[in-house]
């Protein structure tokens, strides 16, 4: 008795020439390139805020309020002998 085959599927076939593959490289280099400068500039604006408020908040107040400073405290560490 003869097996049956399966039917083949129909394949898909790209045929591009070497300077459509270069175009296609340029092109995803420029949109890496994009976002990789829009997530720094994202993280930059993120990470480091603006602490100077705008004169609308500020109407009550006589002065600006300068940046916010933060500094650690120091812990005691007693020396052994």
């Amino acid at each position: 008795m003869a097996t049956r085959r399966k039917p083949q599927a129909k394949k898909l076939k790209f045929e591009l020439t070497k300077s459509a593959i270069a175009g296609i490289a340029v092109i995803a280099f420029c949109l890496f390139l994009w976002m990789f400068l829009l997530g720094v500039w994202a993280g930059q604006s993120l990470l480091i805020p603006s602490y100077i408020k705008d004169e609308l908040v500020l109407k009550d107040h006589a002065q600006k309020i300068g940046p916010l400073i933060i500094r650690a405290e120091k812990k005691v560490v007693k020396k052994v002998e």
